[in-house]
């Protein structure tokens, strides 16, 4: 029994099995924003590891290959914004400056909060990318010299909170636009908010995608010159 938990194959079963034991109950949910997948399906998996006394470092190598799968699926995000590629258009010049300013304020803001809470250096340079997609969040933390599980600790707690606060604020403001819908999703909520931005409409989800895209390219290049300046 115990060869058989230890076994890559194992590892694989109960992570594809925590994923649909997390869609099953974020679906009966109604879609509860805490419920997501990502945030519910993480804790499924801690909770068998715990019960099986399995070291986590070790079921990470074994499912390693599978992160591997995230670049691949971020690129295919490009299919739906060919789709869409009309309405991109002719909001390409306010859409790269929203994206400019978000992407700012974002890395900004978790930078300020987090060194008035007296976080160390290591930690600044981590929460930097915390409004990307998490394959980028990983490769321009380890550039930086961050540690890798806050970075994408703090890309799925943006996420999360990003979807709740939208939803709720646009809801309250009856905005009924799917291109705002996906746009804002994408960018101050990433893979997580465009996720939920097709859930909404594929047009919500090709300016999600869009958006996410776009935030994860230029964080991609600007943090790491600025993080060499200030920090």
């Amino acid at each position: 029994m115990n060869e058989l938990i230890r076994s890559p194959l194992f590892a694989i079963v109960l992570t594809l099995l925590a994923y649909q034991g997390a869609l099953f109950l974020y679906t009966r949910s109604g879609r509860v924003a805490m419920l997501h997948p990502t945030i519910s399906g993480a804790v499924l998996i801690a909770l068998a590891l715990v019960l099986l006394q399995q070291d986590y470092q070790d079921y990470y190598q074994k499912i390693n290959w599978l992160t591997f799968l995230l670049g691949p699926a971020t690129v295919a995000l490009a299919v739906p914004l060919y789709r869409q590629l009309h309405l991109l258009r002719n909001m390409a010049g306010p859409l790269l400056i929203t994206v400019c300013t978000g992407a700012v304020f974002a890395s900004t803001s978790a930078l300020i909060i987090a060194w008035l809470f007296g976080a160390n250096r290591d930690t600044l340079l981590s929460l930097t990318t915390k409004s990307i997609t998490t394959p980028i969040a990983i490769t321009v933390t380890q550039d930086l010299g961050g540690i890798t599980t806050i970075a994408v600790a703090s890309v799925i707690l943006t996420g999360v909170v990003g979807i709740t606060t939208i939803t709720w604020l646009f809801n309250k403001l009856d905005i009924q636009d799917d291109r705002l819908w996906g746009f804002c999703l994408g960018l101050a909520a990433h893979a997580i908010g465009t996720s939920r931005a097709f859930e909404r409409s594929p047009v919500a989800g090709a300016f999600s995608s869009l958006a996410l895209c776009l935030t994860g390219a230029f964080t991609a290049i600007v943090v790491p010159f600025a993080a060499r300046w200030f920090l």
